[in-house]
C-alpha cells in the first residue's frame, strides 16, 4: 500500500513537472494584456489580499485573467457552468491546492451564498468577470456584499459612450451575437452606487477599483474608452466580427439610439438604452 502511495505521488510531480513546462510563469494567459495591468495594479494598489474570484474562468488556461497568480499561490475560486471547459478547469487546478473549481449557471441571487460558501474574504483582491450574458447585474451583487480591490470586467465594447446600454436580466440568458452584457457608460451606474473608480479600458474590458484605494486615479469614461478602445490602432483587426456595429463609431449618439434599436428590434423589450 506505501509502494502504491508513493508512487501515486511521484505521479503527480511528474503531472505537475509536464504542467509547469507547458505552461511556464511568465508567459501571458490572458486575451489581451490584462494580465500585465492586473499585476500593475496589484503592485500600484498595496492589495496585499491573495484571492481571486473568477467568475467565467473557462478552462482556467485559455484567455485566464486568474491562472498566473494562481501560479504564483494566489487561492479563490474559479467558476465556470459549461461542462467541458468546467472539466480542464478542474484538472488545471488540480495542483493548486488553495485554488477550487466551481460548477455554478452564476445569478445575482445565488454568487453572494456562493462566495460565503468558499470563505471569500470581504477585501478580496482581485474580481475577473466575463461571463457574456448577466456581467452588470451579477457585478452589482458582488459589489454589494464584497468590496474586491480591483476588478476586471468584461464589457460591450461595440457600444460608445454616451449610449447607455444594459440587457435586462434574464436567468436563461444565452449569448447572441453583440446582444450581451452593458455599455461603458452604463458602467458609472455602478461606480457611483458602489463608490468604485475606472482606472482604465483594454479593449472589452474595464478595470475598476474601490475610489478610497484608486486615489487621484480617476480616469473619464470617453477617454478612457478612446484610448483603451476606439483610437486603438488593430482595433478593427481585433475585433473583425465587429464591423457591422463600427457606424456607431461615427454616429452622433441620437443616431447611435436609433441604430441600436433598429439593430436589437428582434429583442425590443429585453434591453434599455438611453444617454448619459
Amino acid at each position: 500500500m506505501k509502494a502504491l502511495k508513493a508512487a501515486k505521488v511521484n505521479w503527480q510531480k511528474l503531472e505537475q513537472r509536464v504542467d509547469d513546462a507547458k505552461h511556464p510563469v511568465g508567459r501571458s494567459y490572458s486575451n489581451f494584456n490584462e494580465q500585465k495591468i492586473i499585476e500593475q495594479y496589484v503592485s500600484e494598489l498595496g492589495i496585499t489580499s491573495r484571492t481571486i474570484v473568477d467568475i467565467g474562468a473557462g478552462d482556467g488556461i485559455r484567455n485566464s485573467n486568474s491562472y498566473a497568480l494562481v501560479r504564483e499561490g494566489w487561492g479563490g475560486v474559479g467558476i465556470e457552468f459549461d461542462s467541458r471547459r468546467f472539466a480542464r478547469l478542474a484538472r488545471t487546478y488540480r495542483f493548486f491546492p488553495n485554488a477550487y473549481a466551481c460548477r455554478c449557471r452564476v445569478s445575482p441571487d445565488n454568487i453572494v451564498h456562493l462566495l460565503h460558501g468558499f470563505e471569500v474574504e470581504p477585501e478580496f483582491g482581485v474580481l475577473s468577470l466575463d461571463i457574456d450574458g448577466n456581467d452588470y447585474w451579477v457585478l452589482d451583487a458582488v459589489l454589494s456584499k464584497f468590496r474586491p480591490r480591483l476588478v476586471v470586467s468584461e464589457y460591450n465594447e461595440k457600444i460608445p459612450p454616451p449610449i447607455s446600454f444594459i440587457v435586462d436580466y434574464d436567468k436563461e440568458f444565452y449569448l447572441r451575437h453583440h446582444f450581451f452584457g452593458y455599455s461603458i457608460a452604463k458602467l458609472q451606474d455602478l461606480l457611483d452606487k458602489h463608490r468604485y473608480t475606472l482606472l482604465e479600458v483594454e479593449y472589452n474590458n474595464v478595470f475598476i477599483a474601490p475610489s478610497e484605494i484608486a486615489g487621484d486615479r480617476l480616469t473619464n469614461i470617453v477617454e478612457a474608452y478612446k484610448r483603451g478602445y476606439a483610437d486603438r490602432p488593430d482595433r478593427k483587426t481585433k475585433f473583425r466580427s465587429n464591423e457591422n456595429m463600427e457606424p456607431l463609431q461615427t454616429l452622433s449618439p441620437d443616431e447611435g439610439i436609433k441604430f441600436l434599436d433598429s439593430f436589437y428590434s428582434e429583442w425590443r423589450g429585453k434591453y434599455q438604452l438611453g444617454l448619459k
